[in-house]
């Protein structure tokens, strides 16, 4: 490739490759579920833009190419809820999601007091469960998204990092 990929906090300017590529990505989360109605399908570019400004929001990039995203928001409960993880199709299986993690999870205790982590995935995105548990999450519930998707809900304590990198 040639140039290697950086994680960096985001910025206004990259909300609409962060549009974008989750658009892209979650085609084959919606695929599995046969569901084209999920939330990062459907998220406008102006709520993206939102996150972007007033949540933790991180990008890997290759030069200029946003190429993955994640998000996470401090709730009231001291958790912080960490969501829309996403590395283009062509990168992925290379590490990048576990950085992206590391860097939100980083931020989010460091800056901004988080005790622990919580996320949720559908219950049959294998892939994703495999990243989670790696990175330290274990299962605590399950829901269902407003879009009628059965997810399982993850949480971990601040402080346990990823077994592998």
């Amino acid at each position: 490739m040639g140039m290697s990929v950086t994680i960096s906090v985001a910025t206004e300017q990259d909300a609409e490759q962060i549009f974008r590529l989750q658009y892209l990505c979650f085609q084959s989360e919606a695929a599995l579920y046969g569901n084209y109605r999920i939330d990062p399908l459907v998220q406008s570019l102006d709520s993206v833009r939102e996150e972007v400004v007033s949540d933790c929001v991180f990008v890997a990039r290759l030069g200029d190419e946003v190429v993955g995203s994640v998000r996470g928001k401090l709730g009231e409960d001291g958790a912080a809820a960490i969501g829309k993880l996403c590395v283009h199709p062509r990168l992925q299986g290379h590490g990048i999601g576990a950085r992206l993690l590391r860097a939100a999870e980083a931020t989010l205790a460091e800056e901004r007091g988080a005790k622990r982590f919580r996320l949720h995935t559908g219950h049959r995105s294998e892939g994703n469960l495999r990243l989670y548990r790696r990175s330290g999450y274990e299962t605590v519930g399950r829901s269902r998204g407003a879009d009628g998707v059965e997810l399982i809900v993850l949480e971990k304590q601040a402080g346990v990092y990823a077994q592998t990198a």
